[in-house]
């Protein structure tokens, strides 16, 4: 059994309600067939249900099991309106705004998990990551002691020898544009959490990603990495961690242990930290693409479970972050 196969059998067992705000969605509809028949979750789709229900004929899809809720005829509408009223008139937020919010499926998901009305959210299928973002964090917010959200990729490689028998993750790649030597850190350990609690990997090592490995290089970018790794290594004593190190240095063994001698975990990372959104985002779709990895993301940070799709997300990858958030 497959990792995403174990993941999907412990999220039937817990049954969690998982919203999906973008109700009218193909793919969407799609996968919250395939969510309702195999019991991974009680998925919500939100929307006009006749506009939904006729997708799902002409797609030739049947969701009669599934649970549709319209935001403006829900009974909780005005309750969310007031709700969000009070959490950001500070901002400048009037009651005709807090309800123009809460018309955005977005927005009432995302208050459908602060309220307890739903166990998690899943969307960005149609929406752009900055967008399912930004109504999270204002409503969900992040967990306590956590200054930036980071989005790490579950990447899993077929036939790969290197990482934890070609399973990795790699963060963070599609949130915080250029981090802070005190975010990578936080990333750092945020990923090892991933790696040991949704990945499985019993052991998780985390590399410290540069263009430079131990001195190699000097440069100020080599040094907010150094900075970083120092960091993680003093708040987070419990992680093996270590860098700065190039990618083959992280992961291929015999150059770990002539780059970086006496590293810990040089030569055998599972958990890579990118020193920037750029070369993070560009490092997992390469790797997605040339070779026929499965990515799948994970929002980290988040008070309570939240799930950013990517546009070009499929089906499948729909259901895994369904079954993701409903056991994170």
């Amino acid at each position: 059994m497959d990792l995403f196969a174990r993941i999907r059998e412990k999220a039937a067992k817990r049954n969690k309600i998982i919203v999906l705000p973008e109700g009218t969605e193909v793919r969407t509809i799609q996968a919250v067939k395939r969510v309702a028949e195999n019991k991974i979750a009680h998925p919500i789709l939100l929307g006009d249900e006749s506009e939904i229900r006729g997708i799902a004929a002409k797609i030739d899809t049947d969701i009669s099991g599934v649970e549709i809720i319209n935001p403006v005829k829900s009974p909780y509408f005005d309750d969310f309106v007031q709700a969000f009223y009070e959490m950001r008139k500070a901002k400048g937020v009037d009651l005709d705004k807090a309800k123009a919010a809460m018309l955005d499926p977005l927005y009432f998901a995302s208050m459908m998990v602060k309220m307890d009305k739903a166990d998690g959210e899943v969307a960005g299928a149609e929406n752009t990551t900055g967008n399912v973002l930004k109504a999270a964090l204002q409503i969900i917010k992040t967990a306590p002691g956590i200054s930036a959200i980071s989005i790490a990729f579950i990447i899993i490689i077929p036939g790969c020898k290197y990482g934890d028998n070609g399973v990795f993750v790699f963060a963070d790649c599609a949130a915080t544009i250029n981090p802070g030597a005190a975010e990578m850190a936080q990333f750092a350990k945020a990923s090892a959490d991933t790696a040991a609690n949704l990945c499985e990997i019993n052991d998780p090592k985390v590399g410290m990603l540069s263009f430079s490995t131990k001195g190699s290089a000097s440069h100020e970018l080599v040094d907010k990495v150094i900075e970083a790794t120092n960091i993680a290594k003093e708040k987070f004593p419990e992680i093996k961690i270590d860098g700065e190190l190039q990618l083959d240095a992280a992961i291929v063994p015999e150059i770990g242990h002539s780059k970086a001698p006496g590293s810990l975990v040089a030569g055998d990372c599972n958990v890579l930290i990118f020193p920037d959104l750029q070369s993070a985002n560009i490092s997992y779709k390469l790797v997605q693409r040339l070779a026929r990895a499965e990515a799948v993301p994970v929002l980290q940070g988040m008070a309570k479970p939240v799930n950013d799709l990517s546009r070009g997300c499929s089906i499948e990858d729909i259901v895994n972050i369904v079954a993701l958030t409903a056991v994170t």
